[in-house]
């Protein structure tokens, strides 16, 4: 099989080094994302949501229609004694968010969320559709 490569007319002029200057580093664009995982059943959806490092007063959860916002904010701990000098920090501090959609309606009322050891996790449930009503004709 024949094998494809792409050509590079930058390869040999800009060193490995300049190549990814104009991209974010990888590093500072998880830091402050909010990772999730969504589950699905018949009447519900589960999401469960690290948030490490944050208290649960600092945690905020809105749902509309089939749009979960969920919002926090890592709070900076006293810093350094005064005998003390940093020397190198990198863990957040900061507001983090993340907002998605799921795809039935969810029922606003009946959310459940439980926030334990830095995951939160959401029973979302969904909104029942109307049931279908016979009409008589007269």
């Amino acid at each position: 099989m024949a094998r494809l490569s792409v050509y590079d007319p930058f390869a040999e002029v800009f060193p490995e080094i300049f190549r990814g200057l104009l991209q974010p580093s990888r590093a500072q664009s998880e830091v402050a994302e909010i990772r999730v995982d969504v589950f699905e059943s018949a009447q519900h959806y589960q999401v469960r949501a690290d948030l490490p490092g944050v208290k649960k007063e600092d945690i905020s959860v809105q749902v509309d229609g089939n749009r979960v916002s969920i919002s926090a904010e890592v709070k900076r701990e006293a810093g350094a004694q005064d005998s003390e000098r940093v020397l190198r920090s990198e863990r957040f501090y900061g507001a983090m968010a993340r907002s998605f959609a799921l795809g039935s309606e969810l029922d606003e009322q009946a959310v459940q969320a439980r926030f334990d050891n830095g995951v939160l996790t959401l029973t979302l449930p969904k909104k029942q559709p109307p049931a279908a009503r016979r009409i008589t004709i007269q």
